[in-house]
């Protein structure tokens, strides 16, 4: 077939706009659009984009009339942790097509990876509430910080909370086996309206933290999990109430974790739903309690809860299938219908690590605190 013919072919099927995108920081990444039309989903197959060369892409929109009238758009890597960026780091404004052209060349300067790059103003305020908070239901003491907004000492708002355990492993970069970053994440989601929250980061008890994390009887014995946790709801949360300017009501206060401190936070949310209405559950260690039950939940008033969790498909053999099951265990319960809303996040290549737990920190803040999308 000639190319004349070819290109006349072209013509009569792809009747619609086109959009040519240029990029001059390019990889092996694919570029998806994500606009008004497809309601700003971020990894859409019907629009992802085709890459003509290096650093050049192209788009022909369906010759259907929602693709006539005013268009929104971004360009991302494929999530919102990869979106496009100005050439200093900043966010880009929305992209807008309303006019009758029936071509439109693009220009991205760069992109985000993993959230970043962040901006050095916009870190939050890292705290050291005490080197040895008392702990008088384990008769320990421990490590706190308190992570506030940037801008929390010239501000007189109220925020959000989330506690969260292993802070050794959320902002310290001598970390031994690496951080999630959460101080440069949070700094970057603050460019998009959702880092003005305050993070209370407990550390764990270093050879205790088992035993710790551990509620009840489990394969790993008996355990101090309840006794820690009765420490968060009843001598933290009304220290830090008290200390700092927060939202203590139910409905602005999360509690979250990965692996053991994963499992300790579901285990504070279902047994205190008045005092947490939102968990971050990344790959808890469901295994060493494969037959969790639920009944226990059956002597509470039931209250509105949403739980983001989240499990890499290279973590173990049982990782998702535990958490999939868990899922569908709470949102089949009758007690729960319709209170308790869950997210399920699957990372096929994710492993058991910070590096992943940290790519997804930022989406479950946004679906936990700043959506009210159900999963």
């Amino acid at each position: 077939m000639s190319s004349e013919v070819k290109s006349s072919i072209d013509k009569k099927i792809n009747t619609g706009r086109k959009i040519i995108l240029q990029t001059p920081q390019d990889d092996d990444r694919p570029v998806y659009i994500s606009g008004n039309f497809n309601d700003w989903k971020t990894q859409d197959h019907q629009f992802l984009m085709t890459k003509l060369e290096k650093g050049k892409y192209e788009f022909s929109f369906p010759d259907e009339p929602r693709f006539k009238g005013e268009l929104i758009y971004k360009f991302t890597k494929g999530d919102w942790s990869e979106v496009e960026i100005d050439r200093y780091g900043n966010k880009t404004p929305n992209r807008l097509w309303n006019d009758k052209q029936t071509s439109k060349v693009e220009k991205v300067a760069k992109w985000r990876k993993n959230w970043l790059p962040y901006r050095p103003s916009q870190l939050p305020k890292i705290h050291l509430i005490s080197e040895e908070f008392e702990i008088p239901q384990l008769n320990k003491t421990r490590k706190i910080w308190a992570l506030l907004p940037h801008d929390y000492e010239t501000s007189d708002q109220s925020y959000p909370v989330l506690y969260l355990q292993d802070a050794q492993n959320l902002f310290n970069e001598e970390s031994e086996f690496g951080n999630w970053q959460i101080d440069k994440k949070l700094a970057v989601m603050s460019d998009y309206g959702i880092g003005k929250i305050i993070i209370i980061a407990i550390e764990h008890g270093e050879s205790e933290r088992l035993q710790e994390y551990n509620v009840g009887k489990t394969i790993l014995g008996k355990g101090n999990g309840k006794e820690y946790i009765r420490f968060i709801t009843d001598t933290l949360k009304p220290f830090v109430d008290k200390t700092f300017r927060t939202k203590s009501e139910r409905e602005f206060t999360g509690i979250g974790g990965s692996s053991m401190g994963g499992l300790v936070s579901i285990f504070s949310g279902l047994i205190y739903p008045e005092v947490f209405g939102k968990l971050m559950i990344f790959s808890p260690s469901l295994w060493v309690i494969p037959k969790i039950k639920l009944g226990f939940l059956d002597f509470f008033e039931p209250m509105e809860t949403r739980i983001y969790l989240y499990a890499g498909g290279d973590e173990s053999e049982t990782m998702v299938k535990h958490v999939t099951k868990l899922r569908k265990r709470i949102i089949k319960r009758e007690s729960l219908l319709g209170r308790v809303k869950v997210r399920l996040s699957i990372n096929e290549e994710g492993k058991h690590t910070e590096q992943y737990w940290s790519d997804e920190f930022p989406k479950a803040i946004e679906w936990l605190f700043y959506s009210d999308k159900e999963d």
